[in-house]
């Protein structure tokens, strides 16, 4: 095909849409929300993914998060039945593990429902993130926007002093310095000594509403509460080894048989990472089915516009082959309109999937949307694809048409 015959056959496809710019928008209308459903989902996924990484990454490369139950995903009644993580098993990893540089109990409700509040001066706010730990949580990352996070002093000590997060002090007092002031926590008075920064990175529209406490305030407080999960934070460059080592204490011991699984989970921020692209990637594989049915309607449109434009160019066509077109210049000409037509189709999809990309981003600051060039790219690439696809049918029932018929066709 030379250079000549496809720029031919390039404006002839953009006559055809042009005189009949309404029948063309509607044929590709498939194919327009098709792409704009690949770009702009694509483009929410890989936000969110990257926010998510990035969140799980905050709690540091050198973290380790034990708990009873897994961190992600549902549990069995088996797991939810085992027993607690204690605070003794903290220190026994404190002890025994060379490999571990800190070690903090994070003491927190069992329920499932959140009926926590706090409250100042008439100002309430209820399910907040309530905690008790130590002073090595801070070790994991934390910052302080105002004050300093509470001692292992003021913990052994049981001293009613609390660290809250920063939308904690926005809501309860948004015009006044926080240091100092004295807040209720379900019903018990406590002083504020420090206010955290928010991590730096946090899911779109996920408050900060952290109340810490110093771990054994939290339990003279809460005596019934049970459940603790294990922040180990591990040497520069002995991951691996801590996390080994933090296995063979746990195991030990919670009396775990030597043949049985481990009656805990012990999972880092690239496990964490891992298990969460593994559900974006199931997210995605639907994203494409389902835009897959969006590309289909569009295609059996173009493959009905080019049989009827087959129909009404017969006798263009009797005359084409009449002066010596071969049946490869048909085809070509008749796939040449129908990639033109899917290829203007996924350009609107892009555009719109982009916008759809930007006005998430304005609603959602904190979700990094961005078309990925991959996305963009295989957007327009399916459209050429889906117009060559069911382009092919049209074009060789044309090309088949016999010049002498089709010279008499009226």
């Amino acid at each position: 095909m030379t250079a000549a015959l496809f720029n031919s056959g390039i404006k002839l496809a953009l006559d055809t849409i042009r005189v009949h710019k309404l029948r063309s928008f509607l044929t590709v209308l498939g194919v327009i929300i098709g792409t704009s459903a690949v770009i702009g989902v694509g483009s929410i996924i890989a936000g969110l993914d990257g926010s998510i990484t990035n969140l799980m990454r905050s709690f540091g490369p050198n973290t380790i998060i034990v708990t009873k139950t897994p961190a992600m995903g549902e549990s069995t009644r088996a797991e939810r039945a085992r027993k607690p993580l204690t605070f003794e098993n903290a220190r026994a990893i404190a002890e025994r593990c060379p490999s571990v540089q800190h070690v903090s109990p994070y003491l927190m409700q069992n329920s499932r429902g959140n009926f926590d509040s706090v409250r100042y001066k008439g100002n309430d706010m209820y399910q907040i993130q309530l905690a008790g730990t130590e002073e090595a949580y801070a070790a994991g990352g934390t910052t302080m926007k105002h004050g300093r996070f509470f001692t292992d002093m003021e913990s052994t000590h049981h001293m009613p002093v609390v660290v809250v997060g920063e939308d904690v002090e926005k809501q309860l007092l948004p015009n006044e310095d926080p240091i100092g002031k004295w807040i209720t926590v379900d019903g018990h008075q406590l002083q504020i000594v420090g206010v955290m920064d928010r991590p730096a990175m946090y899911l779109p529209g996920m408050d900060d509403t952290r109340v810490l406490l110093p771990y054994f305030t939290m339990r003279k407080i809460f005596p019934n509460l049970k459940e603790n999960m294990l922040m180990v934070i591990a040497y520069p460059g002995m991951l691996q080894k801590a996390e080994d080592e933090t296995r063979a204490v746990l195991r030990i011991e919670r009396r775990d048989a030597f043949d049985a699984q481990d009656s805990f989970y012990i999972t880092t921020s690239e496990q964490m990472i891992e298990q969460f692209h593994n559900v974006t990637a199931t997210v995605a594989l639907v994203m494409i089915i389902i835009s897959s049915i969006g590309l289909l309607v569009g295609g059996i449109g173009v493959m009905n516009i080019m049989l009827v434009g087959v129909t009404e160019r017969t006798r263009e066509i009797g005359v084409r082959k009449a002066v010596g077109a071969r049946k490869s210049d048909i085809v070509l000409q008749f796939l040449t309109e129908a990639v033109v037509l899917t290829v203007m189709g996924g350009i609107l999809g892009l555009i719109v999937g982009w916008t759809i990309s930007l006005i998430t981003r304005l609603i959602f600051p904190s979700l990094p949307t961005a078309v990925p060039l991959s996305a963009a790219i295989s957007g327009v690439l399916v459209s050429v694809c889906v117009g060559v696809f069911f382009g092919i049918w049209p074009a060789s029932r044309a090309a088949k048409l016999d010049p002498v018929e089709a010279l008499r066709y009226e």
